[in-house]
Formats: C-alpha cells, structure tokens, sequence
C-alpha cells in the first residue's frame, strides 16, 4: 500500500474512492491530527516525521501527495490512518459515525459487501445527517427532555417587528414567552455557507438583544470544519451568549446552564 500511494501519481484518489472519504473530508482529517496532541495518534501516524510547520492553513491534497513521495514515514502514516485509524479512540470520538465507518480495513478486501457499503455511503451521506441518528441535535434534543423543558422550533417575532431573520433550532419553553434560544452548527468540512452563517447569527444576536434582552442566546458549535475557519467562527462564538462544544462535559455545563435558567424562573 506504501508504494502504491508513492510511486501511482493517483494512488492517493483511489484510496479515497474505496474507503468512500472525499478530499475535503480527509484533508479535515490530516488537519485534525496535524494540531491535535495524542500520544497514540503521534506514534501510529509517525507524526514525529511529518513536516514542522506551525499550523497557519490546511494542507491542500497536492501538499499531502508530495508529501507522500518525499518522505515514507509520512506515507506510512496515512497508510496506518486507513488500515488502524479504527483502533484510535480519539479519531473515533472524534470523526462522526458516517466517517468513522469508512475506516474499515475490509475496504480493502473489496468484497462485494465492503464495495456496495461505500456506494451507499456516497449515495446516502445528504439524507443520512438529516436522519435522527446522525443529528448531534438529538443530543440536545436529549437533555432538554431529560428536564422535563418543553420546546419550539422555526421561525418567530414581534408583530411590528416581523420574523426572526432565520429558523431556529430550539425554542425554550416556546416562541410565545422564549427563555433561551439554541442554535446548532456541527460541521465535518467547509464551505462558502458557513461564512453567510456567521453573518446571520450575528443579526440574529443583534435582533434577540433588541427584541428580547432577557433571552438567553446559546451555540453550539463543532466539528473539524471550522478548525479551518477561524475568522467565521470567531464570529459565530462573538454572536452568543454561551458556546458549547458537543464533548461530554460541555454537555454537562450546558445541562447546569438550563438549570440555573430555568430554576432561577
């Protein structure tokens, strides 16, 4: 597998077309582990031979290939990103269970099943985030029905004043007598709508401060797409009130948070 990635000039293409990952998608991954400091991530992935650079931008999937050409332990390393990445907790608790899947080493035995689990997963990937079980907002879901708290969703305002300039994900206790506001941004890639995204939390910040002063207005925000967007989510982090992640114990911290709201009512 080494020297297929180093010596065939789209070696690196192919892998990507069986395991079913996209560029943008792998190169979030490299991202990730280049910034991220784990004692068995480092040593599986020979991170003590990839290039010494402070991280600034992403690498692009033409720095990766010349990577692999000029340096083996760094080609052995991404190898190991496919054949053993599985075996890794925090790749694991990081990439979501879509991704997670296609490191699956069976991939390359190109059985039929392996084959047709990655033709699916092209296909499916859209529909399959908007299904419950690939929602992180069911996890909100979650702990707000864990409180006994009621919720809305969608679109509300002040008569003359007109609709909240967006949908939004949870409305607490209901868009009559709102307490608290969540929205939800989870993103494992980029694009150019994440740059619009910031610009309209921050109206909508701008629209709840005037309208509703008591309102508490929370985000939360994840996912290795914005790692690589730092001035957007600067401005999704300046728009809120409170910013969670989706770890375990900013989960908690959002729980205390409900209950200080809420309890204080």
């Amino acid at each position: 597998m080494v020297e297929h990635i180093t010596s065939v000039p789209d070696g690196l293409d192919a892998i990507l077309t069986i395991t079913g990952f996209s560029k943008e998608s792998f190169q979030r991954l490299i991202t990730f582990i280049r910034v991220y400091d784990d004692e068995d991530l480092s040593k599986l992935f020979n991170k003590s031979s990839w290039a010494k650079e402070d991280f600034q931008t992403e690498w692009d999937l033409n720095k990766i290939k010349h990577l692999l050409r000029s340096n083996k332990k760094f080609a052995e390393g991404i190898v190991n990103i496919f054949f053993q990445g599985a075996t890794i907790k925090v790749i694991k608790d990081t990439l979501p269970l879509f991704e997670f899947k296609k490191l699956d080493i069976n991939k390359f035995t190109f059985t039929p099943e392996s084959l047709i689990d990655t033709i699916v997963r092209y296909k499916t990937k859209g529909s399959y985030k908007a299904l419950r079980k690939g929602n992180p907002e069911v996890l909100i879901e979650n702990i707000l029905n864990s409180q006994n708290l009621k919720f809305e969703k969608g679109k509300f305002g002040i008569s003359k004043v007109g609709d909240i300039p967006r949908t939004m994900d949870f409305i607490v206790p209901n868009k009559t007598s709102p307490k608290l506001i969540i929205e939800c941004s989870y993103s494992v890639t980029t694009a150019s709508g994440m740059g619009d995204k910031a610009k309209t939390e921050k109206t909508v910040a701008e629209y709840i401060n005037k309208n509703y002063p008591k309102v508490v207005f929370v985000g939360f925000i994840d996912g290795i797409g914005w790692y690589v967007r730092k001035a957007d989510l600067k401005r999704m982090v300046e728009a809120y009130d409170y910013v969670f992640t989706f770890h375990n114990e900013e989960l908690k911290n959002f729980e205390k948070l409900l209950m200080e709201v809420f309890n204080a009512g």
